[in-house]
């Protein structure tokens, strides 16, 4: 990522309810995470996280914390971003981005490893747009279920179900990988 995603933001007056700055903090790196996934085009996901981050901090007094948490709003604002991209550009989200190992895996894990994310991207590749967004929101975006209802604007069951049926078709492609 660019710079100008990891340089503080300038001060303002915020809403009592969100904190920006620490948000930001929090955040910055799922964001993009996510809307790499979803452009499949890191100098573009580079641009829209900038571009989701600056309307946030826009609209950061219009966030209401009894409608869900900051994080989800901002998510709700990274997806809308990312949409209008791909609208712009006229082309199909799929997942390119893929989240960092957390811990370094033993040399003789290692070809395993790949091995299983080869098969994963393969599979993902097979669900659909919709699908790929609520594996990615989970899992770049480590939103809950009521989170992630918010961003895709359905109720909290209805996003456990959708998130439930992708990762099931998901596990079947897996195993026929």
């Amino acid at each position: 990522m660019t710079s100008t995603l990891t340089a503080p933001l300038p001060s303002r007056t915020s809403s009592p309810a969100l904190d920006f700055e620490a948000l930001y903090r929090a955040a910055r790196d799922d964001v993009y995470a996510y809307v790499a996934t979803l452009l499949r085009d890191r100098g573009a996901a580079e641009d829209v996280t900038a571009a989701a981050f600056e309307r946030a901090y826009r609209k950061q007094r219009t966030y209401k914390e009894a409608r869900g948490s900051g994080r989800a709003w901002l998510f709700g604002i990274a997806r809308n971003a990312a949409l209008d991209e791909l609208r712009r550009r006229k082309r199909t989200a799929a997942l390119a981005a893929e989240p960092a190992d957390v811990e370094a895996a033993l040399p003789e894990d290692a070809a395993e490893a790949a091995l299983r994310r080869a098969a994963v991207r393969s599979a993902l590749a097979t669900l659909g747009p919709r699908e790929r967004e609520l594996i990615a929101l989970k899992f770049h975006g480590g939103l809950d279920n009521a989170e992630l209802a918010a961003v895709i604007g359905v109720s909290v069951s209805n996003a456990g179900t959708q998130l439930h049926r992708a990762m099931t078709k998901l596990r079947e492609a897996v195993e026929h990988a």
